[in-house]
This record gives C-alpha cells, sequence and structure tokens, in this order.
C-alpha cells in the first residue's frame, strides 16, 4: 500500500489525466475521487479513456467533502480559479496539497486581483523542480502550488538565458499556441470542432494572458535565486539545478544584488486544432557582454551565439530527468512530448536581430499540469521523483 491520495475536481481534462497516471503510480494509492459538477455519477463514463482500469472499476465520483479529503497524505486539487483557496484552508496540514490550480501562484496582490478578480489567498512554493533551489523548497513544504501550462513552458525555457546574463531581461517576447484542451472541458462556442478545425486563431493578446504575471515572476526569482546560488552545479541531483555556471558571475549575480529583477514580458497565446500540447517560441534580446560573439563575421557569429545559448540550457538541465534538450538543428514538436512530462527544447540566435530564440514543446496536461503536479507529490512525499511519470512520448 502507498501514500493515499485525493483527486478533487477530477471531472476537468487535468483531473482526467491525473487519474489515468496515479492508476499506474507504484507508491500511490487513489483514495478519494471528487467532481462536484459530475458527484455520483461513473468515472468511466466522464473518463472513457480510463473504464477499463481496474483502480476506478465501479467507482463514482464524490461530492467535494473536505472530511473525506483530510484522511489522505496528499490531495490534488484541480480546480478552477478561486476554488482552491477555501477547500484548502479546511484541510488538515497533514494533509500535502498539491494545487494545479492559480490560487496560490502569484506574490503581488495587485496583479492576481488585476487578472482573477477574487481575493488574493496568499503564495505558496513555486512547483516548478527544475528551478535553481526549488526541489529544496518543494520537498520541505507541505502546500505546493503547480505553475501554469504556458508558464511552464516559456518559463523552462528562458530561464537559463536569463540566469547566465546572456539575455536581458526587460524585452522578452512569448507567442506559444496550445490545444483545446488547454481552455478546459466546458461548453464554449469558440471551442467547438467547427470552429477550432482547419484554423489558428491568438486570444487575450497585449498582456491580457493571466499567466503573464506568473511568468514575469517566476523568470525573476530564476535570475536572483541562481546568482545567490552562485551557479553551483547540480541537475538532478542538486539544488541548483546547474544554472548559470561561469556566466552567472558575469551576468545574473551582479543584478541579483539589488533584489529581484523585473522582467518585462510580450505574450501573445494562440489557440491550435489539436487536443494536446504547447510550442513556445520564445526570444529575448542578447545582452550587450556577448557583442563580441554578435559581431564575428557571418556564419561564424551566428553559430558562435548559438551555441552560447545551448550551452546554457544544456548546463541547466544536465541530468534532468524530463528536460531534453535537442540536437543541434533539430526542433521541438508536440507530437514528440504528447502522453508524456518531457519539456523538448532547442535555441538559435538570430545575429541579424540580436535575439536569443528558444523553443519549447510540452503536453499541456503533462508537464503542464497533472504530470509535473505528480513530480512535485513525489518530491513531497519522498518517492523517486520520477516514479509514475514518463519522458516518452505518444506519436503519431
Amino acid at each position: 500500500m502507498g501514500a493515499r491520495v485525493a483527486v478533487a475536481g477530477a471531472s476537468g481534462y487535468a483531473g482526467g489525466e491525473l487519474l489515468r497516471l496515479l492508476a499506474g503510480h507504484p507508491d500511490l494509492e487513489l483514495a478519494a475521487v471528487t467532481a462536484d459538477s459530475k458527484a455520483g455519477q461513473p468515472i468511466g463514463l466522464v473518463h472513457p479513456q480510463l473504464a477499463a482500469l481496474p483502480a476506478l472499476a465501479g467507482r463514482r465520483f464524490d461530492a467535494t467533502d473536505p472530511g473525506l479529503i483530510s484522511g489522505c497524505d496528499l490531495a490534488f486539487l484541480a480546480l478552477p480559479p478561486g476554488q482552491s483557496a477555501p477547500l484548502a484552508s479546511q484541510l488538515p496540514e497533514a494533509t500535502k496539497i498539491v494545487d494545479l490550480g492559480a490560487d496560490f501562484r502569484l506574490a503581488d496582490p495587485a496583479a492576481w486581483a488585476r487578472y482573477y478578480g477574487v481575493p488574493h489567498a496568499g503564495r505558496w512554493v513555486f512547483g516548478l523542480p527544475e528551478l535553481p533551489g526549488a526541489r529544496a523548497r518543494i520537498r520541505a513544504a507541505s502546500r505546493v502550488a503547480a505553475p501554469g501550462c504556458y508558464a511552464t513552458a516559456a518559463i523552462i525555457a528562458l530561464a537559463p538565458l536569463l540566469a547566465a546574463g546572456l539575455a536581458e531581461p526587460d524585452d522578452v517576447v512569448i507567442v506559444a499556441a496550445s490545444g483545446t484542451s488547454g481552455a478546459g472541458r466546458a461548453a464554449r462556442p469558440e471551442l467547438l470542432g467547427s470552429e477550432v478545425m482547419g484554423s489558428v486563431s491568438a486570444y487575450q493578446v497585449a498582456g491580457a494572458h493571466r499567466h503573464t504575471p506568473e511568468i514575469e515572476q517566476a523568470l525573476g526569482e530564476a535570475i536572483a535565486d541562481a546568482g545567490r546560488l552562485g551557479g553551483a552545479a547540480g541537475g538532478a541531483g542538486g539544488e541548483a539545478g546547474g544554472f548559470g555556471g561561469a556566466a552567472v558571475a558575469s551576468g545574473a549575480a551582479g543584478r541579483a544584488g539589488g533584489g529581484t529583477p523585473r522582467v518585462t514580458i510580450s505574450f501573445t497565446p494562440l489557440l491550435a486544432p489539436m487536443p494536446r500540447g504547447i510550442l513556445a517560441t520564445c526570444t529575448a534580446r542578447l545582452a550587450p557582454g556577448w557583442r563580441d560573439v554578435l559581431d564575428a563575421p557571418g556564419a561564424a557569429g551566428q553559430d558562435a551565439a548559438s551555441a552560447l545559448l545551448r550551452d546554457a540550457l544544456s548546463a541547466a538541465y544536465a541530468g534532468e530527468p524530463f528536460v531534453c534538450l535537442l540536437p543541434a538543428g533539430s526542433w521541438p514538436a508536440t507530437a514528440a512530448v504528447g502522453g508524456s512530462n518531457a519539456a523538448h527544447l532547442q535555441a538559435a540566435a538570430d545575429v541579424h536581430a540580436g535575439r536569443g530564440v528558444v523553443v519549447a514543446a510540452i503536453d499541456n496536461l503533462g508537464k503542464g499540469a497533472a504530470g509535473q503536479a505528480i513530480q512535485n507529490a513525489n518530491i513531497m512525499l519522498g518517492l523517486p521523483e520520477t516514479a509514475g511519470l514518463s519522458t516518452y512520448g505518444v506519436a503519431p
């Protein structure tokens, strides 16, 4: 028998993915499955892909009762914004919590009020294990806020460049396409098949998307943390994640002395005609300190600058079980990470524009939601971090 876990909000897409992954987890026992909107309905009817799983055979969704959840070792909250905080306040400290929602991600109450319009509940430990020092914080926490899906892709792509002082934090542009499952399961006209098929559309442009302050906050803290940690190596077994290396001394460490640097991003999300996946194209102006490399003639400058960016990613994620820097010239694709907890990366320098480009692909329901939540739970419970999770996508 493993640790007993609960899933609240299990009828949604992220909740269904949690159930699928937990059913195959060697060390976690699914004790409570709740969904107020589907209470009393068979789980296999709402999630047909799970109908044959022995762990769920004959089970129905329960109403979300804090008393039912409080007896568990850990609870996953896969609830809409504003619903996690009231439930979490009714659970004992002995019940560890991983929140897949947004309620506890932001430190700034003003930013929270602007984007969510409900009272700010405070901030929990930010659950992106690959960031500098994050594992130690997650391991010691009883409450963890998992990042959003777009935020995960963008932060993993950009944090090493900014931490190493290779790129300027005040000129970051992110254009990211997501599958329709990222919008949730609620029936909405713009998500109808006839509206989505054969079409790509932008939405919540000009800084309106809720992940904007989350990305800025996490990138600023990653720069500061990398500087404080002094670029200590570590990869998956350490706490700095290999961020920065020698570049930290000239870049992030100097900027971190005055506190958390301010990061400014322009973020444009796109809705793509696919059920799951995120492809994030992230660019940032390269720092003046690397101008000698950029000014090298012809392809030599391009190749040298691109190598610097790839080296920063390679150093940051050396030994990381779920982050894969692809071979030079190979670019990420959403199909390659579908069904997995993997993040695929590639980087190149645009010498003409003076910008670094990093492309990241994740499964928005995997590393962007349920997979990452389980990764956090594994750390919190002292289990192998990779337990129950796959680095291999399902394609085609």
